[in-house]
């Protein structure tokens, strides 16, 4: 069962969304970001903790309980609010799994090693509607399959 939403904000281009989906579903929904990206948005609570390495994700993460679901596109955050026995879903609608967050986190270290090595990786396109729409369907998706 989903009781709540909870968004990785900096840099989520999905928010607005996010809020439009707790609405439709009457979830609560708790927006989280640092003090370099604060949000305010109707329909949604906001928390804005303090700059730092991953102090959103921290927050996150101790809020974080089984019947949320969050929104990231960080693989670490995912896997410890999977740890946590909650769901997890990136911006494009992927839903983060047992099953896959081994391989993205790994991912995640061998392109780390690339960048410190000098290499260069290739940045993500320009995001399209078609993106909102698969996140949008997701996140219905995932509130209608853990409806109380």
């Amino acid at each position: 069962m989903i009781e709540r939403i909870l968004i990785d904000a900096d840099g989520c281009p999905v928010t607005d969304i996010a809020i439009a989906v707790a609405k439709k579903y009457a979830l609560e929904c708790v927006i989280v970001c640092d003090q370099a990206h604060v949000f305010e948005r109707e329909g949604a609570q906001t928390i804005t903790v303090t700059r730092g390495a991953d102090s959103v994700d921290f927050r996150i993460t101790n809020l974080c309980r089984k019947t949320d679901v969050v929104i990231t596109q960080d693989y670490g955050l995912a896997a410890m609010c999977l740890a946590k026995k909650a769901q997890a879903i990136n911006q494009d609608g992927n839903v983060y799994t047992d099953a896959n967050i081994d391989g993205l986190l790994s991912f995640r270290h061998e392109a780390k090693k690339v960048r410190m090595a000098g290499g260069r990786l290739k940045g993500k396109p320009k995001r399209k509607k078609e993106q909102d729409e698969r996140f949008f369907e997701a996140l219905c998706r995932l509130a209608e399959e853990n409806r109380p």
